[in-house]
C-alpha cells in the first residue's frame, strides 16, 4: 500500500486532510494531492532536483502541508525555519541548507525584510496570502502548472535545524533511501500504529508550532495513513478541550507546559468539555514533572503516553500510563536502538548508574557542514549520543536525569546556552557570562544570565534590562534571559572551563 495523501483519492477526496482551529479553513484530501502535484512540478520547472533543499517558513498555515508534500514526492530535502526567529538567525539557516526555493508568508514580512542578502542567492521565492517585493506570488505561480505526478517521484526528507553548542544551529541530515514515493513513514508509522493505535479513522490534534520535528512529522504520518489533523494556529489550553470535543479527536500530542496550562484552568472550565473521543493522549520533548503527569492521569484516566527521542532518529523509548504508575518518572523502555550507560571513560554502567545515554543503532545521520559535532556525536563502538545524562533500572526502564551539553528545555523548546553566551560576551559591559536553565513552573525552565560586570558598580537593574534588550535584538525572544543576576566571580578551574553544573546547582537545590 502506498502511504502518500494521493493514495485516499478514491475513498477520501472529500475528506478533510486538514483543519485549521481559528480560521476554520479546511483542506481536503483531494486539494493537498492536487497543489502538492503543482508545486512539485514548479519545483522541477525551476530546476530543482532530488537532494536538492526547500526552505519553509510559514507560521502554523493550512497551505504547510501542501509545501511538504510537494518536497517530499520530490525527492526534496524540506527544511522548517523556526519563524519566530530574528533575521539574522533565519538567514543563517537558509545560507547553511543551501536552499534553492523558500515558501513564506506576507505575515512574516518583518523578518523577510531582514534576509535580502540570504534571499538574494534562493532563486525560487514564493510568498502567500499577498504580495511582496522579490517573491512570485504562491497561489497564482502553483495554477500555472499541471496537477500531473512527475515522471519520477522519490521520497524526500524532512531536515530539522537543531541549534548547536558551539552557538549555530545545525541541520540533521538523513541519508535519502531513492525509495518510491509512498514507500516513506515507515519508521515513524512503524512505531505510531502499533504503540497509540494510529488508523485511518484517527483525529489527531497538533497544538504546537509545526516547525519542529515532532508536530510537523507526526501529522504527516497521519495524512499517509488517511486520517484527519486538526491544527492549532496557537495553543490555548480551554481552546485545546474545546476542538478535542468539536472535532472528537482521537489522538493528541503535548508538551508538558501544555499540560500545566490545562491544570491550571478553573475546575468548571476544565470539566465542561466532553472529552470521552479521546484515546491517546501522548507527550515529548520536555522532562514532565511527576506531580503534573499523575493530575493528568488522575483527570484524562491512563490514555496518557510519554516517549523520548531526538530529531536524529538514533533511540526511542516509549512508556504509558500504567507503566510509569510502576516506574514513576521512567520515559519507558528502549523500543529503538539499544540503550548503553556510560561513564566519562566509555564504561558501561549497572543499573540504576548514571551516565551518558548512547544508542547502538542502524540509523546514521550526520549533522550538515559540521564533520566535528557529526563526530562527536559518536563514540568507538559506533554507538551515538543526544548528550542525555540518566540510568536504566533493574527492569529496562530509562530515566533522565541531567543534560552533557547544558541544554536549557523551555516550554518543549530546546535552547542552547553558548549562543547567547557568545552574543553577550560582546557586550562592552561584560567581563564573564554563563547563561543556565533555571526553575519556571509554567514552562519548566526559563534562560537565566549569570554575568560578572565589567564595570562591578554598574551591575544592577539597569544594566540587566540593558542585556535582555540586547539579546532582543539579536535572538529570538524565547532564547533570551527572562532574569540577569551580577556575581562578583563564576565558578571555573584554572583552565577557564566553567562548572555549570555547580552555577545550576544554586538554583536548582
Amino acid at each position: 500500500m502506498s502511504l502518500e495523501p494521493g493514495a485516499h483519492l478514491a475513498t477520501k477526496a472529500d475528506s478533510p486532510a486538514v483543519i485549521m482551529a481559528d480560521s476554520g479553513v479546511v483542506v481536503t484530501y483531494a486539494q493537498l494531492d492536487e497543489r502538492s502535484k503543482r508545486l512539485a512540478q514548479l519545483f522541477q520547472s525551476a530546476g530543482l532536483r532530488p537532494g536538492d533543499h526547500v526552505a519553509i517558513m510559514l507560521e502554523n498555515h493550512h497551505r504547510y502541508f501542501e509545501v511538504f508534500w510537494a518536497a517530499q514526492r520530490s525527492g526534496l530535502y524540506c527544511t522548517p525555519i523556526n519563524w519566530h526567529l530574528r533575521a539574522e538567525e533565519a538567514e543563517y539557516i537558509v545560507r547553511d541548507c543551501g536552499a534553492s526555493a523558500l515558501v513564506t508568508s506576507v505575515a512574516l514580512r518583518g523578518v523577510l525584510a531582514g534576509m535580502v542578502d540570504a534571499l538574494a542567492h534562493v532563486p525560487t521565492r514564493l510568498v502567500i496570502d499577498g504580495d511582496l517585493d522579490g517573491f512570485r506570488r504562491y497561489e497564482g505561480a502553483i495554477a500555472q502548472f499541471p496537477a500531473e505526478p512527475l515522471a519520477s517521484e522519490s521520497e524526500g526528507s524532512y531536515m530539522f535545524y537543531s541549534s548547536g553548542t558551539t552557538g549555530r544551529p545545525k541541520g540533521i541530515k538523513p541519508a535519502l533511501a531513492g525509495e518510491p514515493f509512498g514507500a516513506g513513514g515507515g519508521r515513524l508509522l512503524g512505531l505510531m500504529v502499533p504503540l497509540y493505535s494510529f488508523t485511518p479513522d484517527t483525529v489527531y490534534l497538533s497544538p504546537a508550532p509545526l516547525y519542529h520535528a515532532a508536530p510537523l512529522g507526526w501529522t504527516t504520518s497521519v495524512q499517509r495513513i488517511g486520517g484527519t489533523v486538526v491544527v492549532m494556529e496557537k495553543y490555548d489550553p480551554e481552546q485545546a478541550l474545546a476542538l478535542i470535543e468539536r472535532h472528537r479527536v482521537t489522538h493528541a500530542q503535548f508538551v508538558p507546559t501544555h499540560f500545566v496550562r490545562m491544570l491550571k484552568l478553573p475546575e468548571e472550565v476544565r470539566s465542561k468539555y466532553d472529552l470521552s473521543s479521546l484515546k491517546v493522549a501522548v507527550h515529548a520533548a520536555a522532562p514532565c514533572p511527576v506531580d503534573v503527569k499523575q493530575q493528568m492521569i488522575d483527570w484524562w484516566g491512563p490514555i496518557v503516553y510519554e516517549f523520548y527521542a531526538g530529531s536524529e532518529g538514533n533511540g526511542f523509548s516509549a512508556i504509558n500510563s500504567e507503566e510509569w504508575l510502576a516506574h514513576r518518572g521512567s520515559v519507558g523502555r528502549v523500543l529503538m536502538g539499544v540503550p548503553h550507560i556510560l561513564d566519562e571513560e566509555g564504561n558501561e554502567l549497572l543499573a540504576g548508574e548514571a551516565g551518558q545515554i548512547w544508542f547502538a543503532s542502524d540509523t546514521q545521520f550526520v549533522y550538515h557542514n559540521d564533520p566535528e559535532k557529526t563526530a562527536n556525536a559518536f563514540n568507538a563502538n559506533g554507538w551515538s549520543s543526544l548528550g542525555d545524562i540518566g540510568y536504566l533500572d533493574a527492569e529496562g526502564f530509562l530515566y533522565l536525569t541531567d543534560r552533557v551539553s547544558h541544554m536549557i528545555i523551555s516550554g518543549g523548546v530546546n535552547i542552547y546556552p553558548q549562543e547567547v553566551e557568545n552574543l553577550l560576551t560582546m557586550h562592552p559591559a561584560v567581563a564573564d557570562v554563563a547563561v543556565i536553565g533555571v526553575p519556571n513552573t509554567d514552562m519548566g525552565e526559563e534562560v537565566k544570565a549569570v554575568v560578572l560586570a565589567a564595570d562591578p558598580g554598574a551591575a544592577g537593574e539597569a544594566l540587566a534590562a540593558e542585556l535582555i534588550a540586547y539579546c532582543r535584538q539579536h535572538l529570538a525572544t524565547y532564547k533570551c534571559p527572562a532574569s540577569v543576576d551580577f556575581v562578583d566571580a563564576l565558578p571555573r578551574l584554572p583552565t577557564g572551563k566553567l562548572l555549570k553544573r555547580e552555577l545550576r546547582q544554586r538554583y536548582w537545590a
